[in-house]
């Protein structure tokens, strides 16, 4: 009789907790209906502390959660759900939104096998088959513009490379250049230094008629020059006495 009665309020404290989880999840669906998530994530939370382990609890608060864009929380609740000792209808939907998530937070590679294992479970499922090729494109699209991206890094490094080259080389010329220019102001001074000997100016070069004129005066001169001499020999001659010769 006693074990009779124990169980009796075993069952009456249950449907007392399940009528109260019912109420939240109730209030729940109303606000979710009405787009105020965060009020109905409130009232989720609420059934699950009267029943921690309620299925619809733990899957209506992933549904809240998902729509506040809070992709990791709503991942880990239908994750555990995908898990637990439910129907294949249960766990495909677990799946189902598992992929959703993926996709948002665009892990295209994780979705595709979700909903995979939601086709598996549920093969009839158009939606889950629909969000599957759409994660197949995405995935392709994500591919392509990370290849594109990795092209366009390659093309700035090289270009950054070739910046860099081209300063390189520039640094490099003005350096010579200002090495030769400072050679020849060294050149210079030296060349302008008092005491050091000075480069000959060259001969000018004369003509042929120059030339011969030059000898013919250098001829008309040496002549002078001759009768000169003699003119004073011949005075010094006259000049002489003569002794006799007594």
């Amino acid at each position: 009789m006693r074990f009779i009665i124990i169980n009796i309020l075993i069952l009456i404290s249950f449907s007392l907790f399940s009528q109260k989880e019912n109420k939240y999840i109730r209030s729940g669906n109303d606000y979710y209906e009405e787009e105020n998530y965060k009020e109905a994530e409130v009232d989720y939370m609420k059934a699950l502390e009267k029943s921690p382990e309620s299925y619809k609890g733990q899957y209506n608060l992933g549904g809240a959660l998902y729509k506040q864009e809070n992709y990791e929380d709503a991942s880990k609740l239908y994750n555990n759900l995908a898990g637990r000792d439910v129907s294949d209808k249960e766990k495909a939907d677990a799946f189902y939104n598992l992929g959703n998530s993926m996709v948002k937070a665009q892990k295209y590679p994780e979705s595709i096998e979700f909903y995979k294992n939601a086709l598996r479970l549920n093969p009839g499922d158009m939606d889950a088959k629909y969000n599957l090729e759409y994660a197949k494109r995405m995935l392709q699209q994500q591919q392509e513009q990370e290849q594109n991206q990795d092209k366009d890094k390659d093309k700035e490094d090289k270009d950054d490379q070739k910046k860099d080259q081209d300063k390189k080389d520039q640094k490099e010329q003005k350096d010579q250049d200002q090495k030769e220019q400072k050679q020849e102001q060294d050149q210079q001074q030296e060349k302008e230094q008092p005491g050091e000997k000075q480069q000959q100016p060259q001969p000018q070069q004369i003509s042929k008629q120059d030339a011969e004129r030059m000898l013919e005066a250098l001829k008309n001169d040496e002549n002078k020059t001759l009768e000169k001499i003699n003119l004073q020999k011949m005075q010094q001659g006259k000049a002489k006495k003569v002794e006799k010769d007594w």
